[in-house]
């Protein structure tokens, strides 16, 4: 069985370093992804959002450290909604990156590794329904937040989740596998209000090898 500090650190590479937090690279060019999701947007979310995420959590870590060193903590309810906020974000956010890869403007929906179609078969009834499934809770996600397909260990099953924000609506416990963010400020200089024609196109993207190789470290292969 894969460790749980192994499964949980695929994808986020470089999201760590020094005794901080950081920014990790793209793991493609910014124009890679297009036509289904743009440059300017994608440097936009990664240089300025996710920098945001990163930056906030390093901060507030900082107010932690000195509420302790001081025996203040009258600030603590606000700052740990703050370092869930923003360290759910950096998280999710590292995973998303990686939960989309360069299509050369193909169509690779349909391209799902064996054993990862397996497990969507077992859960859910079938591929399609899986997508479907993971396609219509990130396209009705109330308000800002994300759609995401994770391993949910004690049944030893897929699941697929809302987030609200960045840390609301989880179950304790899941691995993350593929992660759709669908803040407006992921696809809104490029799609405006049409999200469901963002998250089709993100389907349309998505690493589902990336996705497989996540479950194959939580399952540890079985």
């Amino acid at each position: 069985m894969a460790s749980t500090t192994a499964t949980q650190l695929a994808g986020l590479e470089g999201a760590f370093a020094d005794g901080k937090y950081v920014l990790p690279k793209l793991p493609y060019a910014a124009n890679a992804l297009e036509p289904f999701y743009e440059e300017r947007t994608i440097k936009l979310h990664h240089e300025k959002h996710h920098q945001a995420y990163v930056d906030g959590l390093n901060k507030t870590l900082g107010l932690l450290e000195a509420a302790r060193k001081n025996n203040d903590f009258a600030a603590v309810r606000a700052l740990s909604g703050l370092a869930a906020f923003n360290g759910s974000g950096h998280v999710l956010h590292s995973l998303f990156w990686n939960s989309m890869r360069p299509t050369g403007g193909k169509d690779l929906s349909g391209e799902v590794p064996s054993a990862l179609a397996g497990a969507m078969e077992k859960s859910f009834g079938s591929v399609a329904a899986a997508k479907a499934h993971l396609a219509a809770a990130s396209k009705d996600v109330e308000g800002s937040g994300w759609g995401l397909l994770a391993y949910e260990p004690i049944a030893r099953r897929l699941v697929i989740l809302q987030s609200e924000k960045h840390q609301n609506q989880s179950i304790w416990g899941v691995v993350p596998l593929l992660v759709c963010d669908v803040w407006e400020h992921a696809y809104y200089l490029q799609y405006q209000n049409r999200r469901a024609e963002f998250v089709d196109n993100f389907i349309k993207i998505a690493n589902w090898e990336f996705a497989a190789a996540r479950l194959e470290r939580a399952t540890g292969g079985a």
